[in-house]
């Protein structure tokens, strides 16, 4: 096996292990939460042994193990003497802050036991403090958001090779057929000048070069367009900082026909030069009557639309 990758995560109840578990999901990792400490080292074993393509795994575990979680510290031994490579992440927050997101969540602490919740915190990092001392990385979640968190994990953990790009879908769409309720952005560019209105253009596609020459050649599609390049870029490499593996952008006009084909496909051919994985879609093309496209596929669509459309 190429890559083993194995993360342990433990800590205070209440600090964000369950979210910090789903951010490593959501990368990629195998995700076990609330292994009994027990079963960890025989679960580790049979992922470091085996020859299948599981090699990024986090495991969750915590005091609510109750006895078996006091054999963590017997567990990371065996872990260290089999020479299976293991990382130790520890989460805790403050004793206001544990409080405030328990009363909050209307949740008892798991060793409260009908005590103040107070009680349960004290005793639990009692419990925790040699296993702390043994972490790798400990994550202070007090004046962290979900968001933050994440941006740490993917800086220690991210499991995307060296200059792997976030995937991207662009996708032209008509207002007038309803708004997606997919996309991470909607773009607008019924601004543009519309060539429904020549009757030469009426029932050609933005994929026509004659159309797109039509489009592209007004001032304003121009400026529009080095304006929408730079603001893409800047987005899509924040993006890819932050973590996000897939971009969704929806590129809107009337009917999905004309403008907003023209500019998905001015996009997506910016995007491609910069060797961004993208995914390109006209997800309202096919309504349309269409008589004319850059590779003539809709041209049988649009005699059968007609037909059918004077039938009835």
């Amino acid at each position: 096996m190429n890559t083993f990758r194995l993360i342990i995560v433990t800590g205070m109840s209440g600090a964000g292990k369950t979210t910090l578990m789903q951010h490593l999901e959501d990368m990629g990792y195998y995700c076990v939460d609330n292994l009994p400490a027990i079963l960890i080292s025989k679960f580790a074993d049979l992922c470091w042994k085996s020859t299948s393509k599981v090699q990024y795994i986090a495991i969750g575990t915590d005091t609510r193990g109750g006895a078996f979680f006091e054999a963590l510290p017997q567990t990371l031994k065996e872990l260290k003497q089999r020479e299976i490579p293991y990382e130790l992440v520890f989460l805790e927050a403050s004793d206001e802050v544990l409080v405030r997101r328990y009363m909050e969540t209307r949740k008892t602490h798991p060793l409260s036991h009908g005590n103040r919740i107070q009680d349960g915190i004290e005793a639990e990092r009692k419990i925790l403090g040699g296993i702390r001392t043994q972490a790798d990385m400990i994550i202070d979640t007090t004046d962290m958001k979900p968001k933050d968190l994440k941006g740490v994990l993917h800086s220690r953990f991210s499991i995307h090779k060296n200059g792997e790009q976030m995937g991207v879908t662009i996708f032209s769409f008509g207002f007038k057929y309803g708004v997606p309720i997919d996309a991470d952005m909607v773009l607008d560019v019924r601004f543009l000048i519309n060539p429904f209105y020549i009757e030469e253009y009426k029932y050609s596609t933005g994929r026509v070069k004659e159309v797109a020459e039509y489009i592209e050649k007004e001032p304003v599609t121009q400026q529009f367009l080095q304006h929408l390049y730079k603001f893409i870029d800047f987005i899509v490499d924040e993006f890819q900082h932050a973590g996000k593996k897939q971009l969704t952008i929806a590129i809107g006009c009337t009917g999905g026909m004309h403008r907003s084909v023209f500019v998905t496909e001015k996009l997506n051919a910016h995007l491609v030069k910069q060797i961004i994985h993208v995914n390109l879609q006209h997800r309202d093309l096919h309504r349309n009557l269409v008589k004319h496209d850059a590779d003539g596929k809709y041209y049988e669509i649009f005699n059968t639309m007609v037909i059918s459309w004077f039938k009835n």
